[in-house]
């Protein structure tokens, strides 16, 4: 016997509200990426220059995000069983890749000015700053507001950038009184290492959901033990538990029961075992019942 039980899943829901977070962050950054080409050409500043190059693969990975981030709400077909939620992820990998290889060119250039510092036009480096930081900001707060796994990468991305603005202002501040240009890249390399660390931790969790890691909110020992106390179960077995996307979770089990069991008696189960899961976010759980002295002749016998 089988039964797939399916739940409305309330991140689905906000599927459109995070395709909204990042379109409105990719054209914030699109529109600022034109500003620091102009800029950098004003201020002489081939830092900011460098900056706008990063910032317009920000702008392809922002792009591929809000387009992934759309597509993923498409619904089942007969290729996509599950549909197309787990493009959401594609988005923040290629997002999260693209930003280790920007952080990697940004720390490149500032360990090269540490060697070497050159002189800017810190008070037009300032007026940028103050932009950057307005409008990165702006696109932080409203992404921030996401959940998904993607939404928590563009975030980091993006407040990568108005850190970075915030260490123009600083170093710009200080320069415009000071000779010291040095400042610049030393603030650029702590930030740089201090983004790259929380970009590479968001990324582990969209590995390990590729992967099908069972989700970390899931305690497989303690559901396990507890289907077993349901009366005329034997034991659950044959368990499999995976996420679609970080936050829409799949469950596919096997229940041999007592051999007498009624139909009325595993129905009942079965709803026991889905009640069981309310607290998590599963949307597709698929169980089935094998009574006592039947063969599993889809299975090979598991510990987990």
């Amino acid at each position: 016997m089988n039964m797939m039980g399916m739940k409305m899943n309330p991140h689905h829901a906000n599927s459109h509200s995070s395709e909204g977070n990042l379109k409105v962050a990719f054209f914030l950054n699109l529109g600022f990426t034109i500003i620091e080409i102009v800029g950098g050409l004003w201020t002489n500043s081939i830092a900011i220059l460098t900056d706008a190059l990063h910032d317009s693969g920000d702008c392809a990975s922002l792009g591929l995000a809000w387009y992934f981030e759309k597509l993923s709400r498409r619904g089942r077909t007969p290729r996509y069983t599950y549909g197309y939620t787990r493009y959401r992820l594609l988005g923040g990998l290629i997002t999260g890749l693209v930003l280790i290889a920007g952080l990697a060119f940004i720390l490149w250039k500032a360990i090269a000015r540490l060697m070497s510092p050159e002189a800017v036009n810190a008070p037009g480096m300032m007026i940028l700053a103050v932009i950057g930081i307005l409008v990165n900001g702006a696109a932080v707060l409203r992404v921030k507001r996401g959940s998904s796994l993607t939404e928590k990468v563009v975030s980091w991305h993006l407040l990568e950038d108005t850190l970075g603005w915030g260490a123009v202002l600083i170093g710009a501040g200080v320069m415009a009184i000071w000779d010291v240009p040095i400042i610049d890249p030393i603030l650029s390399i702590g930030i740089s290492l201090f983004v790259l660390w929380n970009v590479g931790r968001n990324l582990t969790k969209v590995m390990k959901v590729f992967l099908q890691n069972t989700p970390s909110s899931f305690d497989l020992q303690e559901f396990e033990k507890q289907v077993k106390l349901f009366p005329k179960v034997e034991r659950p077995h044959h368990i499999h538990v995976w996420s679609l996307d970080g936050e829409s979770h799949v469950m596919s089990l096997h229940l041999q029961m007592n051999s007498g069991t009624s139909r009325e008696e595993i129905v009942a189960t079965k709803h026991k075992v889905r009640k069981a899961l309310d607290e998590e976010e599963f949307e597709h759980v698929t169980i089935d019942v094998e009574l006592a002295g039947e063969d599993c002749a889809s299975c090979e016998e598991e510990s987990v």
